[in-house]
């Protein structure tokens, strides 16, 4: 069974970027989308973005629409999220996992399905 691997965190001052990567999430006959989710300290985890795993637009949380691009390498089978306009509250650890079925559930952290250890991404104001 695929094992997606995050990567791409760091430390970075407010209003900088960076791309998370994510390697080998692979649809199966049951997980057809993808989706990072984070969690800050002291907090439940949360959903941030997602898309579909056979491609197509991506799905945000309003805290990151506009700033916030995921997006799917099918050739390379990575799947990255491009952070820009970074914020403090941005500051969490990052998964990226994989589910399955409506928009609405995939949109719940709960659904989701992870094989990584999450990449850190600190903030700084």
């Amino acid at each position: 069974q695929a094992q997606p691997v995050e990567s791409g965190g760091g430390l970075v001052q407010a209003g900088g970027s960076l791309r998370l990567s994510c390697a080998g999430p692979e649809r199966t006959h049951r997980m057809d989308r993808v989706g990072w989710i984070r969690q800050a300290p002291g907090r439940d985890r949360e959903f941030v973005a997602g898309m579909a795993l056979s491609g197509g637009s991506g799905y945000y949380a309003d805290s990151v629409k506009g700033r916030f691009t995921i997006s799917r390498d099918m050739d390379t089978n990575m799947v990255y999220l491009q952070m820009t306009l970074l914020k403090p509250e941005d500051t969490a650890r990052y998964y990226c996992g994989t589910t399955f079925g409506t928009l609405v559930g995939a949109k719940n952290w709960k659904t989701y399905t992870f094989r990584g250890q999450g990449t850190q991404v600190t903030v700084s104001s």
